[in-house]
């Protein structure tokens, strides 16, 4: 079971990796102008297998920022791991993205976009072979590998 928040102690009960992925601004048309807002897209893990994202929209950066690691801590799943890698390949699919991800040898860190880095990254795989096929927008790409890490039999 995972816990948040503080321990007794006032310290942290979990070390957690966080990640921006992509910072967009949004706006919405009214009869008087414009609002804008910021989407970001945030994520989680702790390194050792966990990892979640998650988008946040605020009129601020930092707002967005802290609704979207709230919303990605909750949206936790694991990915198995074979040491510093994934044990065999996988494609992932969602909507018109499609992420390749192989194993690689020791030494070898992770080739991959920034979407599919900052995911391997705190999932805690150090060694990745991938490739975005398709389309490399940052939310589908990350839902894609998302779905594959999910699907996941090892």
């Amino acid at each position: 079971m995972i816990k948040y928040g503080k321990s007794r102690e006032g310290k942290e009960s979990e070390e957690w990796l966080e990640k921006l992925v992509d910072i967009t601004r949004v706006a919405k048309v009214i009869k008087g102008g414009r609002h804008f807002a910021f989407r970001v897209l945030v994520v989680v893990g702790d390194g050792k297998g966990k990892v979640g994202y998650a988008l946040g929209k605020a009129k601020e950066i930092p707002e967005a920022v802290n609704k979207a690691n709230q919303l990605a801590k909750k949206n936790l799943f694991s990915v198995p791991l074979r040491e510093t890698t994934i044990p065999h390949e996988i494609i992932g699919h969602y909507g018109a993205a499609k992420v390749l991800l192989k194993p690689a040898s020791k030494g070898t860190g992770v080739i991959a976009n920034k979407a599919v880095k900052a995911m391997c990254e705190c999932a805690g795989i150090r060694d990745i072979l991938t490739k975005c096929l398709k389309t490399t927008n940052p939310l589908n790409v990350l839902k894609a590998v998302a779905k594959g890490f999910v699907g996941f039999k090892a």
